[in-house]
């Protein structure tokens, strides 16, 4: 049996998307999504929020779609899937990790003012060497 990595978010993005190009020109956005879940205080027994904070990753069209129609405080339902990557942290003090989403689909929530509706951008699913993922055709029906 094949191993399964899907993951499928939906919260609000905590700040403007990063646009950059990758040195053969493809498109790179990254933005922020929080994702609040509920936890019962121990000490209380009061329900809570507890957001969690996810690094998001779009290549190509879904990456240029997403820097031009997202904003901070935008909802927005983020497919993709989990990386996991370790490097040496700058200053010599060892070791770092992290897990970001890269996404093949992003859905915008809602519309911007002045629009009806939501739309969403999606890439295929072949990456190539060295970039993480692709451009795609873009389906946004403003």
């Amino acid at each position: 049996m094949e191993d399964t990595n899907i993951t499928v978010q939906t919260g609000n993005l905590t700040r403007d998307p990063e646009l950059r190009r990758s040195p053969g020109g493809t498109a790179i956005c990254d933005i922020r999504l929080a994702v609040n879940g509920r936890r019962k205080d121990g000490r209380s027994g009061e329900w809570e929020d507890k957001p969690n904070f996810f690094a998001v990753t779009c290549f190509g069209a879904v990456a240029e779609s997403a820097a031009e129609y997202l904003e901070k405080g935008r909802r927005v339902l983020v497919e993709g899937r989990l990386d996991w990557s370790e490097w040496e942290a700058k200053d010599g003090s060892g070791k770092r990790q992290a897990v970001q989403i890269i996404a093949t689909r992003v859905r915008y929530l809602g519309g911007k003012p002045g629009e009806r509706g939501e739309s969403e951008a999606e890439e295929p699913q072949e990456e190539p060497a060295g970039v993480g993922a692709t451009g795609a055709e873009e389906d946004i029906p403003f």
